[in-house]
């Protein structure tokens, strides 16, 4: 079945999130709150993570892989082309010599680092994205909009559930 797309506009952030919980307890086929929900609102609220729940963060887990990488990356082409000179009289010095390499490996540390964490977190965001399939004006300036997607058969339900709660405006559009 195709999925369709449903934009219900609320000026009221206690009705909205009435329709949020309503959802989160009812079960409609063919609809995740985790993934088919979406709360857009002009202006942060504090209690909007209260009833979507905290969703699970994993930017730190690229800063970690990409410090690491980094640093074993820069440790080991330090060393290795400090190896390839062994050839050559050094005059008693080690071939690799751990305290000016370890400078240069916390250098490429914190550059892996970063880098990674930067990647991660467009790749955790969700960029670049698509804009959504459906959008009003009015959320930007004053009104709470509850995007939902879900299949054909389940669009009067979720009409009824946001008409019950006083949507101001509620839009469709089918899937792609």
């Amino acid at each position: 079945m195709s999925k369709r797309y449903l934009l219900a506009l609320y000026n009221n952030f206690e009705e909205a999130e009435a329709v949020v919980s309503e959802l989160r307890n009812t079960d409609i086929k063919g609809f995740s709150s985790a993934d088919d929900l979406v709360v857009k609102s002009p202006i942060e609220h504090p209690e909007v993570e209260a009833f979507l729940g905290e969703k699970p963060v994993y930017v730190q887990w690229f800063t970690l892989v990409g410090a690491t990488l980094g640093g074993l990356l820069a440790f080991s082409l330090i060393a290795g082309s400090q190896a390839n000179f062994y050839a050559q009289m050094k005059g008693g010095k080690p071939i690799v010599p751990l305290p000016p390499d370890f400078v240069l490996t916390y250098e490429m540390f914190i550059l892996g680092g970063v880098y990674i964490t930067v990647l991660g977190f467009l790749i955790c965001a969700g960029l670049p994205a698509r804009r959504s399939p459906l959008y009003s004006a009015k959320v930007s300036e004053d009104q709470i909009g509850i995007l939902v997607k879900s299949e054909e058969g389940s669009v009067s339900r979720f009409k009824d559930i946001f008409t019950k709660h006083k949507a101001l405006e509620i839009q469709e559009e089918a899937g792609r």
